[in-house]
């Protein structure tokens, strides 16, 4: 993907723009866009700085993400080091608030930590900084090239805690900006960005209550609304009511009908069971719509199979497998746990139960849901009925489920809660995969492979953790952890890797 360079005017007071982008994945999602800060100390070679801003900026123009900077003639090199640098720079950062997700400081050469610490106290966005620093070369190190970047990097830092700026590290000390471990350090940068923006800007949908004897999905909104997380609840009574005014020749029906079968292998499920999973997928879609919600947690059960007559798996199922998490229960702090894995590795996420152990292997479990799972979970999954509970209302009233055996791979998985008796959001985050190992069941299962799982499986015993965990395809434990503890203030636990 292309960069769009964002750079200021002389007078660096005019907002920049840059065209829309063409959304790369099935659900809207928005390029990220870093401010850049580059540091410049006026002992050490300018030229660095100079060539430094360019190395950066291509950096960012390969791994497709937008920049924010000084043009290269507003300041001396495009770089910061005076006040008065810095007030240009943070007025541009200012002027386009809504575009920037985090700010990478990068050190061409040893970098002026006043500028610095000026600027983003000044630029008040209270986003994701990144303090970069460029890597000497051993054979250039006489007056002309020597950059001292090692040294300055721990000055930034020293004055960024003074002034109480959070900020994430390299994870190497000093890096050169096309090498391999800086790109996924940028990589790893733009998830924490994305988790921590999308986080304080979520919006939940809580269709219906929780069932009754599910204590474990409680949760406070107060508490979620201080980390700017709002939900936004429907009565079940008032989407059923909407279900019911509609016809089933209605065209938008007919067009969801389509869809869910086109999603999924319908066979053997009864017409008038998908035309009513079409009337209700309709009205939660406009319902989401009307009140502006892309995330959601739905009353499953029992009521709705009971007076409706199927569940809502399949539905929530597809909103999912478009990268926008719906969990069931009304588990709004479990959609909050599938949201930040979504935020962070742009594929879809889960909500599964720690369910079963996996013979005697101590680190190996079983995953399970009945299932609402995205089908990008699966090999191969089918549409058929919720075996729990069809034994309570009949097997013909809970058509609607995703069933399959999860496909092996790479698992992040995660847990967030309010904790009422602290006033806090807490939670855990680690990582592992999900086996091969022959399972046979009912609903979507897999086995995973947790590295020291039963500490970890302690862990949620001690702390009161609910058995509903989110789950999803690739490594992302560390940006997640980075941004809901540094940049979000939770109190969450990271999971080892090994031993």
């Amino acid at each position: 993907m292309r960069l769009h360079k964002l750079e200021s005017k002389a007078t660096a007071k005019r907002p920049a723009t840059r065209p829309a982008a063409k959304p790369a994945r099935p659900t809207p999602t928005r390029r990220v866009t870093f401010g850049v800060l580059v540091g410049n100390r006026g002992f050490f070679p300018g030229h660095l700085a100079r060539t430094g801003r360019d190395e950066i900026l291509r950096a960012l123009a390969e791994e497709g993400y937008d920049a924010v900077i000084l043009g290269a003639e507003d300041s001396n090199y495009g770089a910061v080091e005076s006040r008065d640098e810095a007030k240009a720079c943070a007025a541009l950062f200012r002027a386009n608030r809504e575009n920037i997700d985090g700010i990478i400081v990068t050190l061409p050469n040893f970098g002026d930590e006043r500028g610095v610490a000026e600027t983003l106290r000044l630029a008040g966005l209270g986003v994701p900084v990144l303090v970069h620093a460029t890597a000497d070369d051993p054979s250039k190190m006489g007056i002309d090239f020597r950059r001292d970047a090692f040294c300055g990097k721990m000055s930034v830092c020293n004055v960024l805690s003074q002034y109480g700026i959070p900020y994430t590290l390299t994870s190497q000390h000093t890096q050169r900006p096309e090498s391999k471990s800086f790109r996924a350090d940028l990589r790893a940068f733009a998830a924490v960005c994305r988790v921590a923006r999308g986080l304080r800007s979520a919006r939940i949908g809580a269709i219906g209550a929780r069932p009754g004897a599910f204590k474990t999905v409680r949760y406070s909104e107060k508490i979620l609304e201080a980390s700017g997380i709002a939900v936004e609840p429907v009565d079940l009574f008032d989407i059923m009511g909407r279900v019911q005014k509609l016809a089933d020749g209605d065209a938008d029906v007919r067009r969801k009908l389509d869809e869910i079968q086109a999603y999924v292998s319908t066979d053997g499920i009864p017409d008038d069971a998908l035309v009513k999973m079409a009337k209700l997928g309709l009205v939660i879609d406009r319902w989401m719509r009307e009140v502006d919600v892309t995330v959601s947690a739905v009353q499953c059960w029992t009521a709705m199979e009971e007076f409706f007559g199927v569940v809502p798996c399949t539905l929530m199922s597809i909103m999912s497998n478009a990268n926008m998490p719906s969990a069931c229960e009304v588990d709004v702090c479990g959609t909050i746990s599938m949201y930040a894995l979504t935020l962070a590795s742009e594929t879809p996420s889960a909500l599964l139960d720690w369910n079963n152990n996996y013979g005697d292997d101590p680190d190996k479990a079983v995953c399970f849901h009945c299932s609402n799972l995205p089908k990008a979970f699966f090999d191969d999954a089918q549409m058929d009925y919720q075996a729990i509970i069809a034994g309570t209302v009949g097997r013909e009233n809970t058509y609607g489920t995703i069933v399959g055996k999860v496909r092996p791979g790479a698992m992040t998985f995660a847990r967030f809660s309010t904790d009422d008796r602290t006033g806090r959001i807490r939670g855990y985050v680690g990582q592992g995969e999900f086996t091969n190992d022959p399972l046979k069941t009912f609903g979507g299962a897999g086995v995973v492979r947790i590295p020291q799982l039963q500490s970890m499986l302690r862990h949620i015993c001690e702390r009161g953790f609910e058995h509903h965990v989110a789950g999803t395809f690739s490594h992302v434990a560390d940006p997640i952890h980075e941004a809901v503890t540094k940049y979000m203030g939770w109190d969450v636990y990271r999971h080892a890797d090994a031993g």
